[in-house]
């Protein structure tokens, strides 16, 4: 019977005892009946606004400081910190040999380690506690490494900042995954790492303007960069434990988000899309035994290959415009900020394009194709002004390209434990990317760089190739879950996304 027609038929005053309280509960039925109501078209687009607002935007500007806070070596480096001590530079005296490589490699070992548990400890902390706290800790080295004297200290605290920043991007890549259906993340994943390129792109900016601090307080201009970009880490940092949110299946109401029915919607929403809303308790041994599924190591090494150009880009960028294009310290800051711009650009469209088309793979072979001619002409183009043309399909291709491998794991797995494991071993194999990405480079190889040039161009070959083997694999895969011969992902409804 409905609420109302209980209520016609009820008169309090007319009732006693049990009578009453048939009325008391009709009309709490009345009054919370909107709670559990469907939500409007318009009040889904209000969600899907809210959380892309409070989430994306949110978790994508702080990791626009963490990747210009792990790359801005190549900042410091361009504005002197390998000068002499003594000199008017305060620098670190780099030997012209590996010691700048190692200042970059020292990062990665432990923000590779130190991923492995972190998509773990922030199921336990919360996002907000985690997240916040790591960046506030390695802005705090950040102001640290802009009184370093040597370059044996710098290194140290490379190796801290790697451990503090290693649960960063793990932890927000499977985050974002949870509030998202499949086909609703390739928009979302590109606008997080747009931020990142923004970060690439406003680095070089700020560095650029930061370089007329020089002398300032007594402090040379690589150091004022270390100093001011650590002090813009720790504000984020503030302001997202003021603003994150947590996991939905562990909602707890927060300032202007989300009620109650609204996150349900979410949750529902996912479980019909791939039915792994809701967490499953933690076993170790099930956690690990993910690692059996080939797939992972596939995308993992996927995404090893874009990193490794797209850190080489980073730490390399405006050392190659400087030795190899001839611009001077200031301005190779500066010129390196217009090929991220259309990076953004290019993954902003890719990921709107394959959420409407619901295909990922063939997005990764364009961008490593892009690469591939970009690398070649960087190579071996004779004028300075296709050189430079060359830089932009490169960092375009590199760059929109690690949306694209993000998405296109989340797509084909299911189980939120899977799902965490998979973000740990894909953004570890990214760290393995940074060490390779630090070396390819090399200063006994310039001003051609031919080594560094022949290492990226065959990480771009191996991305076509694995990802043209999954696709077939796939394929043949799709063909017999449709058929009733296969089920995928212990899911007999799930089908792989190409």
């Amino acid at each position: 019977m409905a609420a109302n027609d209980k209520l016609n038929e009820l008169k309090f005053d007319d009732y006693k005892g049990g009578a009453q309280e048939e009325f008391r509960q009709a009309s709490d039925y009345e009054s919370h009946e909107d709670e559990f109501a469907p939500l409007t078209p318009k009040e889904e687009a209000a969600v899907r606004r809210k959380v892309d607002l409070r989430l994306v935007v949110l978790v994508g500007f702080m990791y626009c400081v963490s990747l210009m806070d792990r790359t801005n070596t190549a900042n410091a480096n361009a504005a002197g910190m390998g000068g002499p001590a003594n000199g008017p530079l305060q620098g670190l005296e780099l030997d012209g040999t590996f010691h700048y490589n190692i200042i970059s490699l020292v990062f990665f070992p432990t923000y590779i380690v130190f991923q492995i548990p972190s998509t773990v400890i922030v199921r336990a902390l919360g996002p907000r506690v985690h997240l916040a706290s790591i960046t506030l800790l390695w802005g705090s080295v950040m102001i640290g490494m802009s009184f370093v004297k040597d370059w044996q200290v710098m290194a140290g605290m490379r190796v801290l900042l790697g451990v503090l920043e290693a649960g960063f991007f793990p932890s927000c890549v499977y985050l974002l995954s949870t509030w998202y259906t499949r086909y609703d993340m390739g928009k979302r994943y590109s606008l997080f790492y747009t931020l990142g390129c923004v970060a690439s792109a406003f680095a070089g900016i700020l560095a650029y303007y930061i370089m007329d601090l020089k002398g300032k307080l007594g402090l040379s201009s690589w150091r004022w960069i270390f100093l001011i970009e650590g002090l813009l880490t720790i504000v984020v940092a503030i302001i997202g434990y003021i603003l994150l949110v947590g996991f939905p299946d562990h909602w707890t109401p927060r300032w202007h988000f989300l009620t109650e029915r609204e996150v349900r919607y979410v949750i529902d929403k996912v479980n019909a899309d791939r039915g792994d809303a809701t967490p499953e308790p933690f076993n170790m041994r099930n956690y690990l035994r993910n690692a059996l599924d080939l797939k992972i190591w596939a995308f993992a090494m996927t995404f090893f290959a874009s990193t490794t150009i797209s850190y080489a880009l980073a730490y390399f960028g405006p050392d190659i415009l400087k030795k190899k294009l001839h611009y001077n310290p200031k301005d190779s800051q500066i010129m390196g900020a217009p090929p991220y711009v259309v990076a953004g650009v290019l993954m902003a469209f890719e990921g709107w394009m394959g959420d409407r088309s619901k295909v990922r793979g063939p997005f990764i072979i364009f961008n490593m194709a892009l690469c591939l001619i970009g690398f070649a002409l960087l190579g071996w183009a004779k004028s300075g002004k296709v050189q430079y043309f060359s830089l932009f399909l490169v960092t375009a291709g590199a760059n929109a390209n690690i949306p694209v491998v993000m998405t296109y794991q989340a797509n084909n797995i299911r189980g939120q434990w899977k799902r965490a494991f998979c973000s740990a071993t894909l953004v570890g194999m990214g760290g393995v990317g940074g060490i390779a990405g630090s070396l390819v480079f090399r200063e006994i190889d310039k001003p051609e760089y031919k080594p560094g040039l022949y290492a990226c161009m065959t990480c771009a070959g191996l991305n076509i190739i694995i990802v043209s083997l999954l696709s077939v694999k796939f394929l043949a895969d799709n063909a017999k879950a449709k058929a009733g011969q296969k089920v995928i992902e212990d899911d007999p409804g799930f089908l792989y996304t190409i």
